[in-house]
């Protein structure tokens, strides 16, 4: 099978093909014929070494991908050969096939393709138990989403407005605001065209309800005087590269909360209602993620280099159909 390898940390352009054996899964584990992969921040973060987790080289990158299952092994209940799963692992998703465990697989809806099942469940997930569990997001609310264009950002402008919030998207360029604007943002902020923290006091003077940032950086502090009061400030990632510096002041003035979004921190309960409004949505056809850019698996280094430059708009996957 091709295989997208990374031999040594290092920028995308480090990896190379080469073909490999297929992977045979063990006890509870089940082996599936990749059709999409997409690609995400953290694995330029893990093929540099900078991640939270480190993978030490040779291994193959890509963490998100959609499939049919080719090979269960022992002690697989509930799946069969053939289904149509989507999945996520740290690394592995840049092959023809990937062996992961049972659990992490999720069935795909029958009218679902394959690539919008790859390109939907971490971005959608994230941004979707962080506006109804952690932000506590609801009808009539004003959300602040930095980072609008990006895939997690561009799920929680539309989560956002199926929950009935009004959202303000905040992004870098005209085209990444279109696609805002397109999932249901009312409020667009280019915010190198314009000072944020002026250009936020004028589209909302009474305060957000909350704010959810997937950047860091410089965009924070002026989003977080952005809330009124009692409003709840959600750090998700650093896509920027860099850890705001907070003044607690400001939360102390303002009466705000700051909180960090982890999927383990979600009330179990909540976390089952979530899942399965998220996957009601999908299967429905009342969300679908913006796919910006498809790439053949032998340039999953130029998908990673789009999202390493911040030049990605919604999701970038890699089509192992071609």
């Amino acid at each position: 099978m091709r295989a997208v390898v990374c031999p040594e940390y290092g920028t995308p352009e480090v990896l190379r093909i080469e073909h490999r054996p297929l992977p045979r899964p063990g006890d509870g584990q089940v082996r599936v014929r990749v059709r999409a992969a997409a690609a995400n921040f953290p694995d330029v973060l893990l093929i540099a070494g900078r991640y939270q987790i480190t993978v030490p080289p040779p291994f193959v990158p890509g963490s998100e991908f959609a499939g049919h299952i080719t090979e269960l092994g022992a002690d697989c209940v509930g799946f069969a050969i053939g289904d149509r799963v989507s999945g996520t692992g740290l690394f592995g998703a840049f092959a023809d096939e990937i062996v992961v465990p049972a659990a992490n697989l999720t069935p795909i809806p029958e009218q679902v393709d394959d690539r919008t099942a790859a390109a939907f469940g971490v971005a959608y997930r994230t941004a979707y138990h962080a506006l109804r569990s952690v932000a506590r997001v609801g009808s009539g609310d004003t959300v602040i989403v930095l980072g609008a264009g990006g895939g997690v950002g561009l799920a929680a402008v539309q989560l956002g407005a199926v929950l009935g919030a009004e959202v303000i998207a905040v992004a870098s360029t005209s085209v990444k605001l279109a696609a805002a604007a397109a999932l249901g943002a009312s409020r667009l902020i280019d915010y190198r065209g314009t000072e944020l923290r002026a250009a936020l006091r004028e589209a909302v003077p009474d305060g957000a309800a909350a704010v959810l940032d997937p950047v860091g950086g410089d965009l924070s502090e002026p989003a977080l005087r952005a809330l009124g009061r009692g409003g709840r400030f959600v750090t998700i990632g650093y896509a920027s590269g860099l850890v705001p510096r907070i003044p607690l002041n400001l939360v102390l003035v303002k009466g705000v909360r700051i909180l960090g979004f982890q999927f383990r921190d979600i009330e179990p309960g909540e976390f089952e209602r979530n899942e399965k409004e998220l996957t009601g949505l999908l299967a429905e056809g009342r969300v679908a993620p913006h796919i910006g850019a498809v790439f053949p698996l032998e340039d999953a280094a130029r998908a990673l280099e789009m999202l390493a430059a911040g030049a990605a708009v919604g999701k970038v996957l890699i089509d192992l159909n071609t």
